[in-house]
């Protein structure tokens, strides 16, 4: 094939084909020749197709042989042909490579290298006919498109597997955070039920060693009534036997009506003189079987609880109570503690207060400047209640972490700690006397102390849940306790046993106060209601709805004709009883835990979860 083309590429003719001199071009001054001539060489490529040759007399019938054969075949093949569905025949691509010196040369060109083209060129074809060059050693450049696109699908496909690792390396890893973090988790759960387990075997052996201490009690109960028994028997015999002795006499007396009375003889006089003895013997006999039980428990330095005179010296102190609810203000604000104020209580003769707070500390402070004197620390709980001595000079604290504390404030320590309430205490009262200390626990007891003795003198039992007040009634042996099981009971301190119960409350009864008189009984729940209860009747007053917040705390006014409750809404709830009006007194941030009057009713402290101590007058 002969083509005129611009002069892209030099291919010259085979100078040894003739012997006429073929004229050539100078490669340096190819871009002055407007057209040249170029010759090239297709080959025949056997290899792609193979060809069959088919005879063309195959296709032709003989026009003189028609039958009927030969018809049926034709129409079975015309229908074959219409059935046959035409597809478009697939087109394969050959990719052929370029050669080495095409390569070279389109190289040069681009690069306009046209001397080194020119050289290139002569020096090949001189190699090419004297046979120096051989096809097979040239080759052929390879396609480094198709290369690059292989390789880059390679590394899209590593870069793809890398990802995908990386994900799965990091789902790996958050596997691996939150089964260290349940493992932590299921550690310290097991932590904790261990603790849980350990403190329950240390309460069971308490519990243990606490009963046991009740054998020898139950014994000698046992020993005392069965001589109870007998002795009632005993008794029965000789009352029957002097009623038949004086049915005899009568009888006799009846018989000889005129017989005057005469002395006994000697023998009935030491007869009569026998039975007395023997009457005072067993009277003496039993006399002590009763007391033995009791002097074999008594400690000998236990205190006697002093005799009731109903005299209450607070009670003239005051004529009319000094507060009038519309002038109620605040009047100071103490920032007492780092944690919630749960109690306070006030110095007997002194305007002295002290604070107990969720921090394990209690504070005594001045008022109402909001001084602090003391300091106290040794509970290793949060401290929730607390009482001063009769005389001033002692303290009493109780805790979360099961104990009872006695502080002496000139020694400035703790002078005894009372660990007999298996879970916490929630308040402590002092005895007028001051010999004497009660004590409300979680454990459904309520325990009187003797702080001579150092000892627990008795459990008062009667409570199906928490005690949470106990308090003893001024200059008098009654007790008072007020429980989650919605009651609260009068117990006798002398004996320990509980003579009224009072029911009303439909909740957990927080707290419970007597008045100075010692006739009333103000009680609130955890559902606001406070109730007012006459002490000789047993029976509610007055009932008021001050929630639907829980009421914590609730104290009369010196005079009984007022009461504080403190709520957990923030406020104080001040009711008058007399003119049934109620103010509320709004200061605290958080709930309010406790409120108290000071003995001359000036001034209302109120301490809450807000960390302060409030003075209102």
């Amino acid at each position: 094939m002969t083509t005129l083309q611009p002069a892209l590429r030099m291919d010259t003719l085979n100078r040894h084909q003739s012997n006429r001199e073929i004229p050539r071009i100078d490669l340096a001054k190819i871009d002055n020749v407007a057209y040249y001539i170029e010759k090239e060489y297709l080959r025949d490529i056997s290899d792609d197709f193979s060809y069959e040759e088919v005879p063309i007399e195959d296709f032709y019938e003989n026009e003189n042989e028609e039958n009927f054969d030969i018809a049926v075949a034709k129409l079975e093949d015309g229908l074959k042909d219409k059935l046959t569905v035409n597809t478009p025949p697939r087109t394969e691509i050959n990719i052929i490579p370029e050669t080495t010196d095409d390569f070279i040369r389109n190289f040069l060109v681009k690069l306009n290298l046209l001397k080194t083209l020119n050289t290139f060129q002569n020096e090949w074809y001189e190699f090419v006919q004297s046979g120096k060059l051989k096809s097979d050693s040239v080759g052929n450049v390879p396609d480094i498109y198709a290369k690059n696109q292989q390789l880059n699908d390679q590394v899209k496909f590593l870069q793809f597997e890398v990802e995908r690792f990386k994900k799965a390396a990091e789902k790996a890893k958050e596997e691996y955070v939150k089964m260290k973090k349940e493992r932590d988790y299921h550690r310290m759960h097991h932590n904790r039920v261990a603790q849980e387990k350990n403190k329950l075997i240390t309460d069971l052996k308490r519990l243990k060693s606490h009963y046991e201490t009740y054998e020898p009690l139950l014994k000698n109960m046992k020993d005392k009534y069965e001589g109870a028994i007998r002795d009632k028997v005993v008794n029965q015999l000789e009352r029957d036997r002097a009623v038949a002795e004086l049915g005899a006499i009568k009888q006799n007396d009846g018989l000889s009506p005129k017989s005057d009375k005469k002395e006994l003889g000697s023998t009935q006089k030491r007869l009569m003189e026998y039975r007395n003895n023997e009457k005072a013997l067993k009277t003496d006999l039993n006399k002590q079987k009763l007391e033995e039980p009791f002097i074999k428990n008594r400690h000998p330095k236990d205190s006697e609880f002093p005799a009731e005179t109903g005299l209450n010296p607070y009670l003239n102190r005051l004529k009319e109570d000094a507060h009038n609810l519309t002038n109620i203000r605040l009047s100071q604000t103490i920032q007492a503690h780092n944690l919630p104020i749960s109690s306070i209580s006030i110095h007997p003769r002194k305007m002295i207060a002290v604070t107990t707070s969720d921090d394990k500390t209690w504070k005594m402070w001045t008022i109402p400047d909001g001084q602090m004197i003391m300091r106290g620390d040794g509970h290793t709980d949060w401290v929730s209640g607390c009482d001063f001595h009769p005389n001033g000079k002692m303290l009493a604290t109780s805790s979360g972490d099961s104990t009872v504390k006695i502080w002496n404030f000139e020694q400035q320590k703790c002078v005894h700690t009372f660990t007999d309430h298996l879970q916490a205490v929630w308040g402590v009262s002092f005895h007028s006397c001051g010999n004497f200390l009660v004590s409300g626990s979680r454990d459904n007891t309520a325990k009187i102390w003797d702080l001579n003795s150092l000892r627990c003198r008795y459990t008062l039992r009667g409570h199906a849940d928490a005690v949470n007040t106990a308090e003893f009634l001024h200059f008098s042996n009654i007790v008072l306790t007020a429980s989650a099981d919605k009651t609260l009971s009068l117990w006798d301190g002398r004996t320990g046993l509980a003579a009224h119960t009072f029911y009303g409350h439909m909740n957990p009864v927080n707290h419970a106060s007597f008045n100075l008189r010692g006739d009333t009984v103000a009680s609130c729940d955890s559902l606001g209601i406070v109730k007012i209860w006459d002490v000789r009747k047993v029976a509610v007053i007055e009932s008021h709805d001050f929630g639907p917040y829980a009421a914590n705390s609730v104290t009369f006014s010196p005079l009984s004709t007022m009461i504080v409750t403190a709520s957990d809404d923030g406020s104080l709830k001040a009711y008058n009883i007399q003119t049934q009006q109620l103010t509320p007194l709004a200061a605290h941030e958080d709930a309010v835990n406790c409120a108290k009057f000071d003995l001359n009713g000036s001034y209302i402290l109120s301490g809450g979860c807000d960390n302060t101590l409030r003075v209102w007058s």
